[in-house]
C-alpha cells in the first residue's frame, strides 16, 4: 500500500464495517475512524503504508491499527492488544 495520505488504499477502507462476530461496528470517513464496540468516540486518522494511526483530538501516541486484508467487501484490521478482527462491508 502507498504512504500517502489520499490515495486508492485509504478509499479502499472508508465505509461502515460490522466485524464478522457481530460485535463491532467501525466507520471510517475521509478525516474519521469511529469504533464503536465499547463508546463511539470519533479520532482523526492517516494512513502510512500498511497501518493505520489514530489519535483522538491530535493526541499522541497514536493508537495503530495494521491493515492485514481490505478489499471492496472485507477488512482485516490487526489491533494493539495484537488480535486480528475481520470486518465485512454493511452498507
Amino acid at each position: 500500500m502507498a504512504a500517502c495520505h489520499k490515495n486508492d488504499s485509504t478509499s479502499k477502507i472508508k465505509g461502515d464495517w460490522k466485524s464478522k462476530d457481530g460485535t463491532t461496528t467501525l466507520k471510517i470517513t475521509d478525516k474519521q475512524f469511529t469504533l464503536d464496540n465499547e463508546s463511539p468516540v470519533p479520532e482523526d486518522y492517516f494512513v502510512k503504508g500498511d497501518t493505520i494511526f489514530t489519535s483522538f483530538e491530535g493526541n499522541q501516541p497514536y493508537t495503530r491499527f495494521v491493515i492485514e486484508k481490505a478489499d471492496e467487501k472485507n477488512l482485516n484490521l490487526l489491533f494493539p492488544d495484537s488480535v486480528t478482527v475481520e470486518f465485512t462491508r454493511y452498507q
